[in-house]
């Protein structure tokens, strides 16, 4: 199956996802490739998203030459995607490919690096910006960050969709990679939430990467070191 339950999270295993990322992870792959390839896997995903969480109905069409039966996929026009800034912003373009109709919100939330991690493994984190459209509880959430590491800038996020007091149909929270640290405290603290992956690496290291991971997603992107 293209996705697959694994513990905590789920993984998308379709071989585009994991030749995408295998490119993404590679360190000469430039900007401008990485940039792209951000964009065509969030597009896999889109897609997989579609096909594995959405239900489909009967439709009647009339074609050229009479009428026939077809199916559509439900709820297409119930989507919300958020951009947490700035390394998502190239994959949730390719999410936008799949969910062309989607309405959009923005959250600027970041860890403070120079503080470090706490004795559990977690960041401060500040939201400087914040812009989310109304939900609904026929909406389909999807949280969008290529990188679920210690899972403090997601927990935040979550909090402050959780705080609309709208319990949308479904919230799911997609990586490119993820840690099982950051997988554990999101499950923990949000179980609620479909927690999907294209990777599970094996570990943080002590600054709060994640390894063997692709290096910080926002400055490959955009080239800021």
């Amino acid at each position: 199956m293209p996705i697959e339950q694994r513990g905590d999270a789920s993984v998308v295993t379709h071989a585009l996802a994991k030749d995408e990322l295998t490119k993404l992870r590679d360190v000469d792959t430039e900007q401008v490739a990485f940039r792209k390839g951000l964009v065509r896997l969030g597009r896999i995903c889109g897609y997989e998203i579609i096909d594995g969480r959405f239900e489909t109905e009967y439709a009647e069409v009339q074609t050229p030459l009479t009428t026939t039966m077809g199916e559509r996929v439900k709820g297409l026009d119930d989507v919300v995607i958020v951009n947490i800034l700035r390394a998502a912003t190239p994959f949730v373009e390719g999410l936008l490919k799949a969910f062309p109709r989607a309405r959009q919100g923005v959250i600027s939330a970041s860890r403070d690096e120079s503080a470090g991690m706490d004795d559990d493994g977690e960041f401060p984190i500040s939201v400087e910006y914040e812009k989310m459209p109304d939900l609904g509880p026929e909406d389909t959430v999807i949280v969008a960050d290529p990188m679920l590491a210690t899972g403090s800038t997601m927990c935040t996020v979550l909090e402050h969709i959780r705080s609309q007091d709208v319990d949308p149909e479904r919230l799911v929270v997609l990586s490119a990679v993820a840690a099982p640290p950051g997988v554990v405290r999101v499950a923990e603290q949000f179980p609620d939430v479909d927690l999907l992956t294209v990777a599970i690496d094996e570990e943080l290291d002590d600054d709060g990467y994640i390894v063997p991971g692709l290096g910080d997603a926002g400055d490959r992107a955009f080239r800021t070191n």
